[in-house]
């Protein structure tokens, strides 16, 4: 998946990861095969990304009665996504005696940050590290209204978008509820905004647990980042439905994005069980040329993912479906293909968004972007005719801005780094 403002680079680390790599079936139908995650050498176990229920399971498992064991669950999911905690020495109205219990056999977890970038447009982008040492990014874009955190759902990705450079990476694993969520974390960190103070004694309107876009600097989620979220559906469903859990996070799901190529099977259960707004990564409107730039399409081709949008529940004229396409010069950007799109969009009677994304280059991509004056005359054409087609202002270009480029300088950099060292050694 591309975004404009999100490029990424690999880390290597000086040690192997655990995990190893997933089979690829093949660039046509990519399902990646479920792997288990590595467990944490301490055998503790990470409650970020659990829900209530299942916190509750894991304390009267480690020897909380019934009753004990709601309570502490009750009172460690308000400390984890309310007020930001990482430590359970740190939550004020659970007994003394209970936290040094806690803290042997339960943890708080958040990815390591292994780089921070930050641009002169506000743009800010984090190379991240699992706690089985695989890489992935985030990436949060400040708008003059809101702010939206890009985020990932797999540690690579299978589907070999031509103009993605996450494409060009082999996909290790889907991420963990706690892993994503642990994203959304990580940023409110970052921006410092977590309610300050203890639980106890505390105004009610500081303790309301509710969270409110007013004032925020991280007021949306959009899962756009490395990785294709509906081949990591159940993780992505459980890690929202923790984001938008009224005594969770409590972001409304009015305020998150969905972005898919197109996994037409997936596309009804991410209305039902989540419900959030849809973006899809069309970028093309004809099928030689889709397929070409977005492989998926010999699977599920256009016609067939246009019909699954048109069928997208709760799409409406207030929520309408977003369609990312970017600009790529000669390749989709004529007025034909304008035309062409404007009559496809119609004719499933969809109620569209079409987000033009001019190219952010990588090394190594064999596209252009368009000129400014030919992405300029495919928008007039689209909105000539009563479609939105705003462009997308590009970001972060003065850091390392594209989906999976982060990741790709940073393990460059470790690449010589070990060079060096072995060669002094030598």
């Amino acid at each position: 998946m591309v975004f404009a403002s999100c490029d990424g680079s690999p880390y290597m680390r000086h040690a192997m990861a655990d995990t190893a790599l997933m089979p690829i079936p093949g660039a046509v139908d990519p399902v990646p095969v479920a792997r288990e995650v590595t467990p944490r050498a301490d055998g503790k176990i990470d409650v970020l990304g659990l829900s209530r229920a299942r916190i509750t399971e894991l304390f009267a498992e480690a020897g909380l009665d019934a009753k004990a064991a709601k309570l502490r669950a009750k009172q460690v999911f308000h400390w984890l996504y309310h007020r930001g905690v990482t430590e359970f020495e740190a939550m004020t109205d659970i007994a003394k005696t209970m936290r040094p219990w806690l803290a042997e056999r339960f943890v708080v977890g958040r990815p390591e940050v292994i780089e921070a970038q930050h641009s002169t447009d506000g743009t800010r982008k984090w190379l991240l590290r699992t706690a089985d040492g695989h890489d992935f990014e985030m990436v949060f874009i400040p708008d003059a209204d809101r702010g939206t955190l890009c985020v990932s759902s797999q540690v690579g990705c299978t589907l070999n978008c031509r103009f993605c450079h996450t494409g060009t990476m082999k996909l290790v694993r889907n991420l963990t509820p706690g892993e994503i969520v642990g994203q959304v974390m990580l940023a409110r960190d970052a921006l410092g905004e977590w309610p300050r103070g203890s639980m106890a004694g505390l105004d009610a309107d500081e303790d309301a647990g509710h969270y409110s876009s007013d004032g925020r600097l991280l007021t949306n989620i959009v899962m756009m980042g490395m990785g294709e979220p509906l081949y990591n559906f159940d993780n992505v469903r459980d890690a929202l439905k923790l984001v938008m859990d009224g005594e969770g996070l409590a972001l409304s799901k009015r305020r998150i994005t969905l972005s898919t190529s197109g996994v037409v099977p997936m596309m009804d259960r991410c209305g039902e069980e989540i419900g959030v707004n849809l973006a899809v990564s069309l970028h093309a409107v004809t099928k030689d040329v889709r397929d070409e730039i977005v492989p998926l399409n010999k699977k599920y081709g256009i016609e067939e993912l246009l019909s699954a949008c048109a069928a997208y529940p709760g799409a409406s004229n207030a929520r309408r479906i977003t369609f990312e396409y970017v600009m790529l010069k000669d390749k989709n950007d004529s007025d034909d293909d304008a035309r062409e799109l404007v009559r496809l969009l119609k004719h499933y009677r969809l109620p569209a968004k079409v987000n033009l994304i001019p190219f952010n280059p990588w090394p190594g991509a064999t596209y252009e972007c368009s000129t400014p004056e030919r992405v300029k005359r495919f928008s007039e054409i689209v909105f000539e005719h009563g479609i939105s087609a705003p462009v997308r202002t590009p970001r972060g270009r003065d850091i390392d801005a594209a989906c999976g480029q982060l990741k790709t300088a940073a393990e460059k950099k470790s690449r010589a780094e070990r060079d060096r060292e072995a060669a002094a050694a030598g």
